[in-house]
């Protein structure tokens, strides 16, 4: 006779959550530390973040930040969001390096980011102001006390009509606090640390750029301590009117006003730099189209982008190809100490490569010219057309091994009893090439020649290292040159010359984009194609 056990009584919710306690506090304790720790330095990071932004009223990206902090700590200690656990991390990155880096060149490209329009309207007024001030001739002298805090130095001021104790920076007006006094001078205030004169006298450099708004009003003008001791009134020739939006130069008499494009405009087309940063449009694309200066280069160097791109694929392919049907013959001896010494050149770093090459290509001391060709003169690097076969030439040399691998390990795939029977059906070896192992090569390798193509239009290294995309164009208004491609004509355009223009830079950037992802995506559709060989 069998006994059968009683049925037990559902646990109630209290009993199922120490259950689960229980089962978590009997786990491996040391992994639930390690998730407490790495949980601690990420919410102390957008803890940081949180302040910083708060103080630059940055509402927007800090309302992100705490939402991506609460889900974080949300998805970590649950029980349920396992699959989450392992997605989020990546997906905070994707979003951090790649969405946002995307959007943000994408908003770049719709403003007038660049040299002289670097920050906000607040910042170009009191820049413009500080830079037209001249000393009060009767201002004043205002006893001073050089202060500093977390790497920000202030001057501790005392107003010689009431004695008070004034503290400001170049960022934050005069504002009146509690300081100690020695002598009828304000010399320590909390927060702050009192610089010795010792030290003051080492910071003549940072003491002349120091001005200190009197007031919020920038028409109050400010106070400047050239010598870190007594300071004194300095105002401004120019007049900003806060109704009117104009700034008024009191020498002249001109008036500057707000046209809507970043910079006070006067009738006269004068404008004061610095400006600020606005929304323009299409303004950059349609300048890069439109201006003579530009849209010369740009056409010139679109075009050779192309040539470089295609023909970099095509001779980089064929000779890969050409010397994995060589060494792929079972035939030919000490083929695998061939294919080490074919393979150096894609085991050195590209860069490295470029300019070992450059240095050999030197028209006056260049190994080619001085052993190869017995002292000649060959212009390799300054030559409009040989720099361009040159660039040809070094990227075929770092680029073959690469494709030659590829095409090694595709043939190797292709079956013998494939070239049994073409061989059986009278075909040449021509014909076993041409129309049976290049198809299924091309099945393997089409999708590589694309991304390659994408990676030699953006071949950046290469033509810095090399050519510096020199020799440059004449009569042009931004810095390129014969070799240059359209990624290191955005690098000059927003990186290098006197004007830096990162609105323009973007634009490019995202022609760039289109251009690639469009060609991408119909050279994928195509090798589609290929499949049905398979």
């Amino acid at each position: 006779m069998t006994e059968t056990a009683e049925p037990t009584a559902p646990l109630n919710k209290r009993q199922r959550q120490a259950a689960r306690i229980a089962e978590a506090a009997s786990g491996p304790i040391g992994w639930m530390l390690l998730k407490i720790l790495l949980l601690a330095v990420v919410d102390a990071i957008a803890l940081y973040a949180v302040f910083v932004l708060f103080g630059q009223q940055e509402w927007l990206i800090l309302g992100v930040v705490v939402a991506v902090t609460v889900l974080v700590n949300y998805i970590y200690f649950s029980r349920k969001r396992v699959p989450a656990k392992y997605l989020t991390p990546g997906i905070i990155f994707l979003v951090l390096f790649q969405v946002f880096t995307l959007l943000y060149t994408g908003y770049i490209g719709f403003t007038n980011y660049g040299t002289g329009h670097n920050g906000t309207k607040d910042q170009a007024i009191s820049s413009l102001l500080a830079s037209a001030q001249q000393r009060v001739e009767d201002s004043a002298t205002y006893p001073v006390t050089v202060v500093e805090q977390f790497g920000t130095y202030g001057l501790l001021v005392t107003d010689p009509e009431s004695g008070d104790a004034l503290l400001g920076t170049s960022e934050q007006s005069l504002q009146e606090v509690d300081a100690d006094f020695e002598g009828g001078r304000a010399v320590a205030v909390d927060g702050w640390t009192t610089l010795p004169l010792a030290t003051v006298f080492t910071l003549s450099e940072e003491l002349e750029a120091l001005s200190v708004p009197f007031s919020d009003d920038p028409n109050d003008g400010s106070l400047r301590a050239p010598d870190g001791q007594s300071g004194y009134l300095y105002v401004s020739t120019l007049e900003y009117d806060a109704d009117a939006d104009t700034i008024t130069d009191s020498d002249t008499g001109a008036v500057y006003s707000d046209t809507g494009e970043g910079a006070f405009t006067a009738d006269d087309g004068t404008t004061l730099m610095p400006g600020w940063q606005t929304t323009v449009g299409f303004d950059n694309f349609i300048r890069a189209v439109s201006d003579e200066n530009i849209r010369g280069p740009l056409i010139s160097v679109t075009i050779w982008t192309f040539v470089f791109a295609l023909l970099s694929v095509a001779t980089t392919f064929f000779l890969g190809l050409l010397l994995a049907l060589v060494f792929n013959n079972t035939r030919m001896r000490f083929r695998n100490g061939y294919r080490i010494i074919l393979i150096l050149p894609y085991a050195f770093p590209a860069f490295l490569s470029a300019l070992v090459w450059a240095g050999m290509m030197n028209e006056s001391f260049g190994f080619i010219n001085q052993v190869i060709f017995g002292g000649a003169d060959i212009p390799w690097l300054t030559d409009p057309t040989l720099a361009k076969v040159s660039v040809l030439l070094v990227n075929l040399w770092l680029g073959f091994p690469y494709m030659f691998l590829v095409c090694m390990g595709a043939l190797q795939g292709v079956p013998d009893e494939v070239n049994e029977a073409a061989v059986m059906d009278g075909a040449n070896p021509w014909q076993i090439f041409r129309r049976i192992k290049l198809p299924l090569l091309l099945v393997t390798v089409a999708p590589l020649l694309i991304s390659s193509f994408a990676f030699n239009f953006n071949n950046f290294n290469l033509i810095y290292m090399l050519t510096k995309g020199g020799p440059r164009f004449d009569d042009v208004s931004i810095p390129v040159g014969h070799t240059d491609i359209l990624i290191s004509m955005v690098y000059k355009v927003a990186f290098t010359g006197q004007t830096r223009d990162y609105g323009l830079a973007s634009a490019f950037t995202i022609l760039i984009f289109i251009v690639v992802a469009t060609i991408s995506i119909i050279s994928f559709r195509k090798t589609k194609a290929l499949e049905e060989l398979n």
